[in-house]
């Protein structure tokens, strides 16, 4: 089941950074006052009592005049439109209401989706509730006061938030059919991969960046199997501005990996692993995916018959982090190796659900520890009690030791191999905790 996503939208210096930034408990959003500095992260998970979500900061409002600070504001409010479950409208009680904040809430209110209003700066109640009274004029339901500044009506809003996930669980449980989301940069191919493997042209392709305006579910079925494929194409707009539009498709891919059970991250094979490739892999990776690396345009490259190993080298180096992703080197011009594709997303499915015994993983540990001692610091050693699985998707395992201190990640890296070595887990993921236990 994937994480609900909450975003917020507002007018520049209404405080949605420092809302951010309080829900993620971290300076994650640069906060100045001048207005259009939210540049940095732009999505965080956050837990609030028995709950996750992810969280994200539409931000990115220049305001030269007007009518961009309004056009922009539509724009943010679409993109929170499209891709959130809840959305938190933030306004300002010291401003008071304004006719971009009546516009928003006009397109919001017509979303049909939950919005909850959201009354920022409200540092004394006593003295600004007659002034919060005022919102009620958006129709969009009863504003909620906070300070994000003082933390104060932060638990309140998030009740309100968080009592719109039950409806969106439900549907989801149901629909047991693999998601796969197509992720990468604009122009590598990913709407055309949908379009070869459905067979028509579901998905408009262009040659200019950014024509696929949403992320679109499409249904595709194989050998009597469906599959869900998300297109995160999505971007909404033709901007020159590179950080806008960096933005925007990476809240359109945090979104669609959040969704989906494999991600295949589409690479163009001219061009070469970029950095932004190594970001958008990252956001998977951290979110525990099944992941493909797809090399597309794999027709446009001349070859010898040392190609593949050196691009698989150059890709595997750039995406270190992430050595057990499979590389697939395709074309969907061609349609070279796309039916390949749906043998190896079923591979990684059957992998991200694999439960292994307490007992085969404890040999196995067992093993590993006589082959190569566990470290120690100051006279004292690691030791490793226990290790066993505690959940899917990805595989999560608890090792039980005398010092976490002592478990240095190499070890844990170490041990994660050996599984590895004995069971594959091919294009998935794998998650170690690490628990004390004190010695009887």
């Amino acid at each position: 089941m994937s994480k609900p996503i909450v975003a917020i939208v507002g007018r520049p210096n209404v405080g949605k950074s420092t809302l951010f930034n309080a829900l993620a408990g971290e300076m994650i959003s640069i906060v100045k006052d001048t207005p259009g500095v939210t540049r940095d992260r732009i999505y965080a998970d956050v837990s609030w009592l028995n709950h996750t979500f992810t969280l994200i900061d539409t931000g990115g409002i220049e305001p030269d005049s007007k009518d961009i600070i309004l056009s922009q504001m539509r724009e943010q409010a679409q993109i929170a439109m499209d891709t959130a479950d809840v959305i938190i409208f933030i306004t300002d009680v010291r401003q008071g209401l304004v006719d971009a904040d009546a516009k928003v809430a006009d397109m919001l209110r017509r979303s049909h989706k939950p919005v909850i209003l959201v009354v920022n700066k409200v540092d004394n109640f006593e003295k600004f509730m007659p002034d919060v009274y005022e919102f009620y004029n958006l129709g969009i339901g009863d504003p909620v006061p906070i300070s994000a500044g003082s933390r104060l009506g932060i638990g309140d809003m998030l009740e309100e938030v968080v009592k719109h996930f039950g409806e969106l669980n439900t549907e989801e449980e149901e629909d047991d059919r693999p998601r796969v989301a197509i992720v990468g940069k604009p122009n590598v191919g990913k709407s055309s991969i949908i379009n070869k493997l459905l067979g028509e042209n579901r998905v408009i392709v262009s040659n200019i960046a950014g024509t696929t305006r949403d992320a679109v579910d499409t249904e595709i079925v194989r050998n009597g199997r469906e599959y869900i494929f998300i297109d995160t194409a999505g971007l909404r707009r033709k901007s020159k501005i590179k950080e806008e539009l960096e933005r925007y498709s990476i809240i359109r891919t945090v979104t669609a990996v959040e969704r989906a059970d494999v991600v295949v991250i589409v690479i163009d094979a001219v061009e070469g692993v970029t950095e932004q490739d190594a970001k958008i892999a990252g956001i998977a990776h951290d979110r525990g995916k099944g992941i493909i690396v797809a090399v597309n345009k794999w027709d446009a490259i001349e070859k010898t018959d040392k190609t593949i190993y050196e691009y698989t080298r150059k890709v595997r180096e750039i995406l270190s982090f992430m050595s057990y992703a499979e590389i697939m080197f395709i074309s969907a011009q061609t349609g070279q190796r796309l039916n390949k594709l749906f043998d190896m997303i079923d591979i990684i499915i059957q992998n991200q659900n694999m439960r292994i015994g307490t007992g085969v993983l404890n040999e196995i540990m067992a093993e590993a520890i006589a082959l190569q001692q566990p470290p120690s610091d100051k006279g004292k050693r690691l030791k490793l009690y226990y290790i066993t699985q505690v959940a899917v998707k990805p595989p999560t395992f608890v090792i039980f030791v005398n010092d976490k201190e002592l478990m240095h990640f190499s070890y844990t890296r170490y041990i994660e191999n050996k599984v590895r070595e004995a069971f594959g887990f091919k294009g998935t993921a794998l998650k170690f905790l690490i628990r004390e236990r004190k010695e009887k």
